[in-house]
């Protein structure tokens, strides 16, 4: 099914959860799982639950006692646990969230929460560290009828249908490319396309449909990355190499996307996003700021006979005020997007942002290293091989 034929608006989202509540249904049951020192809770997937009135935390677990005893005072759970293995069987929530940052637990705690019932998962990003992993909780979910949802917050955004309308109806032009940068601080190159690239490949998938191929380079101080250079990543994203990173996919509607990113680029962090760069227009998408998006009219590259306008994109358009009610907390605190989770439960959808879009990026990312590997040549994605390319490197 095409994925917008059931894209629903923030609105929508909002209705829908609080429909599933009041139709007679129980309060869903949250349990929350945290590893202090090992990925945290993430950014406030802990903490979105207390916020819904359709949801209340009945158990939270972390391995570390201080860390423990602290979540369990923040989130006022009833109950804590050491081991979230032995809370999902003792407790069974029908929704689990599973915050650390850290992607090597993502598997077994997945496979754990689908094991001991849970509809739904709301799961930090990045997904996993390997296809063959994101192959694992794909098919468990589809096995039990579960939903799984990722944390990448601006996907759950408005004004991305917007967008839509606007490269529908030729505002842009005829659509180019699109330019995609991480933050190009000192995790510049791998880390970064990992950690903060991982939004805007998402983004990608979104605007062009699945990555068909990938041909990438990954170079550390100027020069062509070797074995030698392959290191543990910080946060446990496994093996990486190269401070410099660039990349170019092929997706499914026939648009052409890169994806940059170079350690202390000088940029500040404010390339962090990409750029829908039409003929006749730019639409430029900033991760976690807000407006989210502005249009930028005219022939990029034309000099302008007058300075362009950078108009915002409000979901109801480019300069239009944002109908939506505290939006920007909606989206920020992940009201939004559990919703929309909770709603795909009681619709039995996708929810927008879901295991195949997480798996997608994992995708997209192992495809660069595979192609670096290849000496750039370009690869096919999905990859063959399922395991990490530099894993026998």
């Amino acid at each position: 099914m095409d994925r917008r034929t059931f894209l629903c608006t923030a609105a929508v989202a909002v209705t829908a959860s609080r429909s599933l509540h009041a139709k007679g249904s129980e309060t869903l049951r949250v349990g929350v799982i945290g590893h202090t020192g090992r990925g945290n809770y993430g950014h406030g997937l802990d903490t979105v639950w207390l916020r819904l009135p359709e949801t209340r935390v009945v158990a939270v677990a972390d391995a570390d006692p201080a860390g423990l005893a602290a979540a369990t005072e923040r989130l006022r759970a009833p109950a804590g646990f050491a081991d979230y293995r032995r809370m999902l069987e003792q407790v069974r929530p029908e929704l689990v969230a599973i915050c650390p940052r850290h992607p090597d637990q993502h598997l077994e705690m997945t496979l754990a929460a689908l094991e001991s019932g849970a509809k739904g998962i709301y799961m930090e990003k990045p997904f996993c560290r390997t296809p063959a992993e994101a192959d694992q909780m794909l098919a468990a979910a589809d096995a039990r009828g579960a939903k799984i949802a990722l944390a990448h917050r601006n996907r759950y955004h408005p004004a991305l249908q917007a967008i839509d309308r606007l490269i529908t109806q030729g505002t842009i032009g005829k659509p180019l490319e699109i330019r995609g940068r991480g933050k190009g601080d000192r995790r510049g190159g791998a880390e970064d396309l990992w950690v903060l690239g991982s939004h805007v490949l998402n983004l990608m998938n979104y605007f062009g449909g699945p990555a068909r191929s990938c041909s990438a380079s990954l170079r550390q101080d100027g020069r062509p990355t070797t074995r030698q250079d392959i290191r543990q990543g910080n946060e446990a994203l496994g093996p990486i190499a190269g401070n410099q990173l660039h990349a170019r996919y092929e997706l499914e509607n026939g648009w052409i996307a890169y994806f940059d990113s170079i350690a202390e680029d000088g940029t500040g962090g404010q390339g962090f996003g990409l750029q829908i760069i039409g003929s006749e227009g730019v639409i430029d998408l900033k991760m976690d700021r807000f407006p989210l998006a502005h249009l930028i009219p005219g022939n990029p590259f034309q000099p302008p006979t007058v300075g362009r306008a950078w108009v915002p994109i409000s979901s109801a358009g480019p300069g239009e005020a944002e109908p939506i009610e505290d939006l920007v907390s909606l989206i920020t605190h992940n009201v939004l997007p559990v919703r929309d989770l909770i709603a795909s439960i009681g619709t039995d959808r996708r929810p927008l942002c879901d295991a195949r879009e997480g798996a997608m990026t994992i995708e997209m990312i192992c495809g660069a290293f595979a192609s670096h590997q290849a000496g750039g040549r370009a690869v096919t994605l999905p990859l063959e091989s399922r395991e990490h390319p530099f894993a026998t490197a």
